[in-house]
Order: structure tokens, then sequence, then C-alpha cells
């Protein structure tokens, strides 16, 4: 994984052709029970711009959102999402981002035209960038990327994530935002699996619209 602001580096929290399939698994939140990766804590001031680059190019077809990611195959990568929390305990690092308290900031989704042809914008990017809510409280937050392939996606089980985790620490100490971030959700949580954006065919028919599973994105 690669934070930007623009592009600090930050160590990968999984390998480049790690997956997750199954929403209800505690590894759907950053993969670490095997991967035991661990990260360095970035400042990042909030209103200003943090880039998440990946390894390679996303080439699923797909959907994202959360950090820098480590995958080899952006191209089959189709929606994007990112989400953040903050750490309760003031330590980024010591954090496991338990229950509700995860809130989404950016994604990615399809472009449709009503059945006729679907396009995904996140297929093939290099990287993501995004803006840090203006009005981010200060503290120390969990950052995590979802990349959603969507190839396989027409059958339960079938959409393949690939995640990854970072650590922020903003607004140090000069400025507090007084935002409130949501809604809150929890992951593992957010998501059945039965999602729309989740459990789809992208092939046939054709579909007319798409939306990215998950909370609506808190702007700040």
């Amino acid at each position: 994984m690669r934070l930007s602001k623009p592009f600090v580096t930050l160590s990968s929290l999984i390998s480049a052709i790690t997956l997750v399939t199954d929403v209800t698994s505690p590894d759907f939140r950053c993969y670490t029970s095997e991967t035991h990766a661990t990260a360095t804590t970035i400042d990042v001031a909030a209103g200003s711009t943090l880039g998440i680059m990946s390894d390679g190019t996303i080439y699923h077809p797909g959907v994202s959102i959360y950090l820098a990611l480590a995958i080899h195959s952006w191209n089959l990568v189709k929606s994007v999402n990112v989400y953040m929390a903050r750490a309760s305990n003031g330590d980024a690092a010591s954090f496991a981002g338990d229950g509700a308290v995860w809130f989404k900031v950016y994604e990615i989704g399809a472009i449709t035209n009503g059945g006729t042809s679907i396009t995904w914008p996140a297929q093939n990017l290099p990287g993501v960038s995004f803006t840090v809510p203006r009005a981010l409280p200060s503290g120390q937050y969990l950052v995590r990327m979802e990349a959603i392939a969507l190839h396989s996606a027409s059958t339960f089980g079938g959409a393949q994530f690939y995640l990854s985790c970072g650590q922020i620490n903003t607004n140090p100490p000069t400025r507090t935002g007084t935002g409130n971030p949501g809604p809150l959700v929890a992951i593992p949580g957010v998501y059945t699996g039965y999602e729309p954006g989740i459990l789809i065919n992208i092939y046939y028919p054709v579909p007319t619209n798409y939306t990215n599973p998950g909370p609506a994105v808190w702007t700040g």
C-alpha cells in the first residue's frame, strides 16, 4: 500500500494476490490475521488530498473505497470504496476497528446509460486520490480501501474484495474539525453479500444502473 499526500509510502497490509469473498469474515476488515502486517502512521491535514497507489493497475471491473492497494489485477476491479474509522484509544496502530465506527469518505462506481452499456472508471487505474473531509475531527484514523472485482459476481460469494488499510493522524494539533462523520457502520457487518452492487451480473442483461454498496459518502 502506498498513501500519498501526495504520495507518502506506507507498508502494505495485504499481499498483491490476496482477496476475500466472505463479507462476514473477520478478515473482511483489513485481512491482517494472515499477513500480520504493520504500517506507519502519517500526518495528513483535513481538506488535503490523500492518494492510494496500487502496486499494479486495476483491471477487474468493479468499485473501490479505502487506501493504497497492493493488487496485481486492477483490470478486474469495477468499483471502489474508501472508509475511515477514528481510533477511540488515540492510537491507530493499536486500534482494532471493532464495532460501528467506520464511515465512507469516497467511492468510484459505474457509468450507465439505461442498459445499453456500462463502464467502470476504476478499471485500470494506477491509484485513487480523494479529499480528506475538511470537517474531520482531529485524531488518528484507520483508512480502509476495498476494490471490488465483479466479473464473477452473478452468484452469491462471487464478488472478490481486494483490501488494504493504512493509518493517518489528522489536524495535528493546530486545528480541530467540528464535523460529525457518518453514517457509522461495522466492518464486517456493513454488507450481507446480497446488495445489488455486490450480487450482480455485469454482462447480460447490461445493468441499467449501479449503486455502490454501503452507506452514503460523508464529505464533511
